[in-house]
């Protein structure tokens, strides 16, 4: 499967980044193009309460039905990230799409809720796992923070999820990068799986989107600016490492579930 990780900066002008997205889709020798998280929008002063919501857009709005459009359109797929304003709230999400059909929609469990921040004065936070099957692989998506919660990945894992897509738009700051890149390697080899970050980069954020193996290793890493990466993943890299580092056979599921259910 070829995948297009797209690494930008999301300028305050919503109409303005639905045309890059829409330019990127109309290129594309893809399978699926990844976007980042806050797709819709940075303001000057960063993501804020005010701005988002002066933003925020039901599912069928002009920017998600424009990118459905392309999508299908060009017959590409594509996970893309929005400010979805949903009976009276407003969730922080990512979209996977397959060539303009809405297969699955993720909001933002983890809220990031550190380092000063405050997400969840913002947006309300999801609830349910997000999984789709698509070009042999089984796909499970999160969003940034989510990467610092094991107990996710674990779960999509249970599911049979061999890759996870985390749109992300980490925060610059000290010892960010470090953790940034570790914890995407350990997601993806405590479960034996690819894990595809796409961050924002700018003023407020990293870069450094990566492309994580199922053995934990860094496959790629691009730089701070705005960049794009095509890449293809191989399911026989899975087999491989499921070979070597069996854990999904070696899982203790009752056991966790017994030591959960006792706290």
């Amino acid at each position: 499967m070829k995948i297009g990780l797209n690494q930008f900066s999301s300028s305050p002008d919503k109409k303005d980044n639905l045309k890059r997205v829409s330019n990127i889709l109309e290129k594309s020798e893809n399978d699926l193009e990844i976007f980042p998280e806050y797709l819709m929008g940075v303001s000057e002063s960063g993501v804020t309460r005010d701005y988002v919501h002066s933003l925020a857009e039901e599912l069928d709005g002009e920017f998600s039905s424009s990118i459905l459009d392309a999508s299908r359109e060009m017959g590409i797929s594509v996970v893309y990230t929005l400010f979805l304003r949903e009976k009276g709230r407003v969730y922080n999400v990512a979209v996977f799409a397959e060539k303009g059909v809405v297969r699955v929609v993720y909001r933002k469990i983890h809220l990031f809720d550190a380092y000063g921040y405050r997400e969840s004065e913002i947006f309300a936070s999801g609830k349910n796992l997000a999984v789709v099957d698509f070009k042999n692989f089984r796909i499970g998506l999160a969003v940034c923070f989510d990467l610092r919660f094991p107990e996710l990945f674990r779960a999509l894992a249970y599911r049979g999820v061999n890759l996870f897509i985390v749109p992300a738009a980490w925060y610059r700051g000290k010892y960010k990068l470090d953790q940034w890149r570790h914890l995407i390697a350990a997601r993806a080899h405590e479960n034996t799986s690819y894990l595809v970050a796409v961050d924002q980069v700018g003023k407020f954020f990293l870069g450094h989107s990566l492309v994580a193996s199922p053995l934990g290793f860094i496959r790629f890493e691009l730089g701070e600016k705005e960049e794009k990466l095509s890449i293809e993943l191989e399911k026989g890299e899975l087999e491989e490492a499921e070979k070597l580092v069996p854990v999904r056979k070696l899982w203790k599921r009752n056991l966790y579930s017994k030591w959960l259910e006792r706290l």
